[in-house]
């Protein structure tokens, strides 16, 4: 989302006469925008915004995001931010705000944020934000303060802006919002989906985040019949334990939770490798014991992701878990973690090692660092091709897998 938040910040900038430069600290202006997810990412930005105002004074700098709202670190960081921006006032910012005279002025600017066209940072892939917000407060989750409460594009935009990428080429389209199946509009969001897969034109369709709690019977079966929607769901758990998912208002059960995953894995598609499911998981938060944790552990081992990004429990502020004593040590979240992780790269490897003498079609996304071709599956499994001559980025290509590892294959190009 930050990243698609981006794009549409890097355009209104454009119309106001500003260009972009590699060097940040060479820039004229400097735009932070900022997540406050985990502490980790917050205590980026106390490094990152004093290291370019000190390189150059003359700089402005622009904080958005997650914690432009927060008083605390707008009090921390006040003497070195010249614009705290809101997101969703981007449409407002202008030169005059910025104290800038040399550009131009753009008096043709949407209303609202999400009307602006983004300047997309790839040819090939692009995130198309549904909505923003949340309704459903977490306890340990800051993007209602963040963010607000949930707003969604009308349909009619969101399908002009995918067909217009079509159009353009891009192969990849990613549906995003912070609950992208709470979608509320004239149609439902699995509707949604069903037309933009009727746009002509050879693309993928992904869509993240979704919620256990609104995942459908009906949006399953989209996934089942809709030949450009992707194999692949990332369900966000959180935790195994019913005590811990209802102390963090998650309002669903782990029996819930399972019985979605058995209906995602029964659901048939004409092709080969089993859909993948991912998830993020929370570990450490404020009175998790042991047996709860293991029951973390053994939802793992029942739903058999192929991927978990996990975070060790940091207090936020503004949240009602703030309140709440972080009695878990970092020592043992970070156990917690590498048990979690032992789990995941196990299902992980088993599930890659299906792939093995088959054929499947990838989406070429870039290169590693030995100079190879990588890419994407359908199923959101990453490809690293043995070969260095020339492909076009953005390129579907035929591969043949011939290795496996926990979080990545091996394949020979076929076509």
């Amino acid at each position: 989302m930050n990243k698609s938040d981006s794009e549409r910040i890097a355009s209104h900038l454009n119309s106001l006469g500003f260009e972009p430069i590699e060097d940040r600290y060479k820039a004229d202006l400097v735009v932070v925008t900022t997540c406050g997810v985990r502490q980790s990412a917050e205590d980026r930005v106390y490094g990152i915004v004093p290291r370019i105002k000190n390189s150059n004074p003359k700089v402005k700098i622009i904080l958005t995001g997650c914690l432009s709202k927060r008083k605390d670190v707008r009090k921390r960081l006040d003497n070195l931010v010249d614009v705290w921006l809101l997101i969703e006032e981007l449409p407002n910012l202008n030169n005059e705000l910025l104290k800038i005279k040399s550009k131009k002025t753009n008096n043709l600017s949407p209303s609202k944020y999400l009307e602006i066209n983004p300047q997309y940072s790839s040819s090939f892939s692009a995130f198309v934000p549904i909505g923003n917000g949340c309704d459903n407060f977490c306890t340990y989750c800051v993007v209602p303060y963040a963010r607000g409460r949930e707003v969604y594009r009308p349909a009619f935009e969101i399908i002009d802006e995918v067909k217009d990428l079509v159009k353009k080429g891009y192969k990849e389209i990613t549906l995003i919002a912070q609950n992208v199946n709470s979608y509320s509009s004239v149609i439902s969001f699995s509707e949604l989906l069903r037309v933009i897969n009727d746009i002509p034109g050879k693309f993928w369709i992904r869509f993240s985040t979704s919620h256990p709690k609104d995942m459908s019977d009906d949006l399953i079966k989209v996934i089942g019949e809709c030949d450009k929607v992707c194999e692949y769901i990332h369900l966000p758990v959180q935790s195994g334990d019913n005590e811990i998912l209802n102390r963090m208002n998650r309002k669903y059960s782990v029996e819930h939770y399972l019985k979605l995953v058995d209906k995602i894995r029964k659901m048939n598609k004409t092709w080969n490798p089993p859909i993948s499911i991912t998830t993020d998981i929370i570990v450490g938060f404020p009175g998790e014991t042991e047996e709860q944790f293991n029951n973390t552990l053994d939802l793992c081992k029942k739903a058999k992701f192929n991927m978990a990004y996990i975070g060790q429990y940091s207090p936020r502020p503004n949240t009602p878990a703030y309140k709440l004593e972080d009695n878990v040590s970092k020592e043992e979240k970070k156990r917690r973690e590498y048990e979690l992780m032992k789990v995941i790269r196990k299902t992980s490897l088993k599930d890659n090692k299906i792939y093995i003498d088959k054929i499947v079609e990838v989406l070429i996304d870039g290169k590693t660092r030995k100079g190879n071709w990588c890419g994407k599956t359908r199923t959101m499994k990453n490809i690293e091709l043995g070969i260095k001559k020339e492909i076009k980025l953005g390129e579907f290509v035929k591969v043949k897998i011939i290795d496996a590892q926990d979080f990545g294959m091996k394949g020979e190009l076929i076509i």
